[in-house]
Formats: structure tokens, C-alpha cells, sequence
């Protein structure tokens, strides 16, 4: 996990330094079952690219979706995904878990 956490975030930097606008995702609590642990990692650029995984699925979906609306306003966001919540299901996190993300953008 150490390597790939290394590139994720070794990714995110360059993209920045290129002028690509980028947001960083990163796992802070898990409860219950859930795909990845606490500080995983996924890098998004402007364009919607992005690498690494903060859970899979439509998790990730909503998740870029949000990096966009921070890399435009550059207000970081901590959002929750859950069974307990009402966009559990939307997002496909039925397996009894919860998460949360902070998604903040990067700036050089």
C-alpha cells in the first residue's frame, strides 16, 4: 500500500507543477466494512482523470464528481458514505460500511 499510496500522491504533485488544476481524496475514517483503509488516496485532475481508489465503484464516481467542485472553488469538503445514510445505496456501499473523505485541492 505504501507504494502505491507513494505514486497516487507522487502523481497528484506532478500534475500540479504541469498547471493541471488537481484535488486530492483521502480516506480518514472507515467503520465497518469497507474496500480501503484510512489514508487511502485518489488523485483527480481538472479533466477527470484520476488514479488510485478511495473505495471502488460509485463511491469513487461521486467522489471525482465532488473533486471537481473543489478544484473550481478551492473549499476542501469532507463527505460520508454509508449504509446508515440515504446515498448509500445510491453509491453502492450496501456491505454494511461507512466511510469518509476529505477531498481538498492541491496548489503549487
Amino acid at each position: 500500500m505504501a507504494q502505491e499510496s507513494d505514486d497516487v500522491l507522487r502523481a497528484a504533485q506532478d500534475w500540479a507543477t504541469a498547471g493541471r488544476g488537481v484535488a486530492l481524496a483521502t480516506v480518514v475514517e472507515t467503520w465497518g466494512s469497507a474496500p480501503r483503509p484510512a489514508g487511502s488516496h485518489l488523485a483527480i485532475d481538472d479533466s477527470g482523470n484520476f488514479l488510485g481508489s478511495v473505495s471502488g465503484g460509485c463511491v469513487e464516481g461521486a467522489v471525482v464528481e465532488e473533486a471537481q467542485q473543489v478544484i473550481a472553488d478551492g473549499r476542501a469538503r469532507t463527505l460520508e458514505f454509508g449504509v446508515a445514510d440515504e446515498t448509500a445505496w445510491r453509491v453502492g456501499l450496501s456491505c454494511g460500511g461507512r466511510i469518509r473523505v476529505h477531498v481538498e485541492r492541491l496548489d503549487t
